[in-house]
């Protein structure tokens, strides 16, 4: 098996961490690399994600280590991550007894796949996200006005500091925050929650993972488009945004942890 090691670079201890799971898979006959800013620190040669050649990919960080890898790489490989961050809902394996946590994963390699969404703004296509997709304005405290339509129908009309467009994997998260539900990620659907609406009426909607949902923003505030927080783009004024379900999902290897198992370690107890 080839295993791919990629990490947070801003501090030693995922770096040192990095270098040592490396050491010990190595020892016991797996093939390892390294992604290519984490060899950079290490003194190797590393590998693009971008069209990664690996079997798996073992991620050190938080949940934005996780969402920056897979939107780095093209073709989705199992992701199985190591918990470097804060919450790391993503993230199954904590540092204590990691190396024998982890070899009794290797030895099962069962995959969960995780939907994703494709989002194209204005005729653009903007890739993917695993969380979500988030519309607000470019200017803090503003209102913005929607218009949401689904398969070609309009469904509700409102206005509101933002919306929020999840995954059943991002209901843990933003939307979460913003007043969404819980949303048991073996499901698939889409979910929007407008943000902090004028309207008491304007509640969230959980959608068919088949529809299409056309957002239409009119306003006199230039709004920004954020995916999973790491990419955000500039969609001026008036805008038309198409969320459709990727085609490819996310991978990840099964931890022997469910989901519900997570939200009480992970939520109720901070």
């Amino acid at each position: 098996m080839k295993i791919c090691i990629v990490s947070k670079i801003d501090s030693r201890e995922p770096l040192e961490l990095a270098q040592s799971l490396g050491w010990a898979l190595s020892d016991k006959g797996y093939e390892i690399v390294y992604e290519e800013s984490v060899a950079a620190e290490l003194g190797y040669e590393g590998v693009s994600l971008k069209n990664l050649d690996a079997d798996m990919l073992l991620v050190l960080g938080g949940d934005g280590s996780v969402l920056r890898a897979v939107r780095m790489m093209d073709t989705q490989i199992p992701i199985l991550g190591i918990n470097q961050g804060h919450v790391g809902f993503l993230t199954d394996l904590e540092k204590e007894n990691i190396e024998s946590d982890l070899q009794a994963i290797l030895e099962t390699s069962k995959i969960e796949c995780r939907m994703r969404l494709s989002i194209e703004c204005n005729g653009r296509d903007c890739g993917s996200a695993l969380n979500e997709a988030v519309i607000v304005t470019a200017r803090p405290a503003k209102i913005l006005d929607f218009t949401v339509s689904v398969n070609g129908k309009v469904i509700d009309s409102f206005r509101s500091d933002g919306l929020i467009i999840s995954t059943p994997t991002g209901s843990t998260a933003y939307a979460m925050s913003a007043g969404g539900p819980i949303v048991d990620p073996a499901l698939e659907a889409m979910l929007l929650v407008p943000m902090s609406p004028y309207m008491l009426s304007s509640r969230p909607y959980l959608l068919n993972s088949a529809s299409e949902v056309t957002v239409s923003l009119s306003s006199d505030k230039t709004a920004l488009l954020v995916l999973d927080g790491q990419d955000q783009y500039e969609i001026g004024k008036n805008a038309e945004i198409i969320i459709r379900k990727a085609e490819e999902p996310a991978r990840f290897v099964d931890a022997g942890r469910t989901f519900f198992e997570k939200v009480e370690q992970k939520l109720r107890q901070h």
